[in-house]
């Protein structure tokens, strides 16, 4: 017989939209344990996106502990209860967007043999913990408990006086990759690499600065770094986020762009006519090279490099950097080849945070987040 497992789950807004946090727990359904435990902070944000977070939070949670179980969601969000139970339309975006990802894992629960067998509406009084842990994602907390991993190696029974606290997880670092706002070069789809002609951010891309500046002093609580690469977009906008953070911010030339060499200031229509062939070859031999340019093997081997001194700063460390550098951390995290890494998206002025812990585990928390700039 399938595992029984129940997700509660909730988000908040101080301010719809504002500062936002999610909360989510999962028990035992038979005898009400409680397994693991999720909150984290989300910037500024509504209350049905937070909503939805905790409810994907949940299902993962769940997802690690049994995938084969069966899951009941009981939340007191009628609009995320009915949405996912297909019987109210999705008309925002936003809410599209995340319903699909908790649909994603659903259909990965189903296949592993169990998946969701009811979406169930509470009232609030009966979803006190995962508000609970809502508020502590709103109040900066991150929250990651799996009671559950001790399950099969119990301590010895203890008064509750006397029982430990469980297990949790320590983040070590916060990675929060910001790539640059745009220039000319970036509107006219024109590469600009490390070591040709560096342009300024243009007056749209100061603006994406300033707004992903602020998007982060909502997103970070307490003290940070601010890390840049050596190219001028990418110090521009470091120095907007250093503004708003109240650091001064420090430059790391190996978060540098690619050299791209004599394709620098090149759209990629031009590099086709010029160049037949080689752009799809860019995109998938690691160890292709630009006449006077870098491999993919050598942007790797620096930008790992440079994200492994930035973790060892320790707290919160933002990185002003560019498309490809993310990429390449993305990919080595995820195991993926380069030529899927470019499916990908990380656009001008977008937020990715990574969460590295006491132990090495990495988790990529978010990427691609642009909301400040809408």
């Amino acid at each position: 017989m399938a595992r029984s497992l129940i997700i509660e789950a909730d988000g908040g807004s101080r301010g719809n939209p504002g500062v936002a946090g999610y909360g989510a727990l999962v028990r035992d359904a038979q005898d009400r344990s409680l397994l693991a435990e999720r909150a984290a902070p989300l910037g500024k944000a509504s209350n049905n996106v937070a909503e939805y977070q905790g409810l994907i939070a949940g299902l993962r949670a769940a997802q690690q502990i049994d995938a084969g179980a069966e899951i009941s969601v009981r939340m007191d969000s009628r609009l995320v209860i009915e949405q996912m139970a297909g019987r109210w339309k999705i008309k925002h975006e936003d809410m599209r967007r995340l319903a699909g990802e908790a649909q994603e894992i659903v259909r990965e629960l189903r296949a592993a043999g169990g998946g969701v067998v009811e979406w169930t509406w509470i009232p609030r009084a009966q979803n006190k913990a995962a508000d609970k842990l809502s508020n502590d994602g709103m109040d900066g907390k991150r929250v990651e408990r799996d009671l559950w991993r001790d399950a099969a190696d119990p301590a010895p029974a203890t008064t509750d006086e006397s029982r430990p606290a469980p297990p949790t997880r320590t983040v070590a670092a916060r990675l929060i990759l910001l790539r640059h706002g745009v220039t000319d070069f970036t509107q006219g789809g024109r590469l600009d690499g490390r070591g040709g002609a560096d342009p300024s951010l243009n007056e749209a891309g100061l603006d994406q600065a300033d707004r992903a500046a602020k998007a982060l002093a909502e997103l970070i609580s307490g003290p940070a770094t601010v890390v840049t690469s050596s190219l001028t977009r990418a110090r521009q906008t470091g120095a907007a986020a250093a503004r708003a953070l109240g650091v001064e911010p420090v430059v790391d030339q190996d978060w540098d762009e690619q050299a791209f060499g004599v394709w620098d200031g090149l759209s990629y229509a031009e590099i086709g006519e010029r160049y037949p062939g080689d752009p799809a070859r860019m995109r998938s031999e690691d160890d292709f090279r630009i006449e006077g340019g870098e491999t993919h093997l050598e942007l790797i081997e620096r930008v790992n490099a440079a994200r492994e001194r930035a973790v060892a700063r320790g707290g919160t460390v933002v990185v002003a950097t560019h498309r490809l550098p993310i990429l390449v951390v993305l990919q080595t995290l995820l195991g993926m080849s380069f030529a899927h890494a470019w499916l990908l998206a990380a656009d001008p002025a977008s937020i990715t945070e990574i969460d590295v812990y006491a132990d090495g585990f990495a988790c990529i928390a978010f990427t691609n987040d642009t909301h400040h700039l809408r």
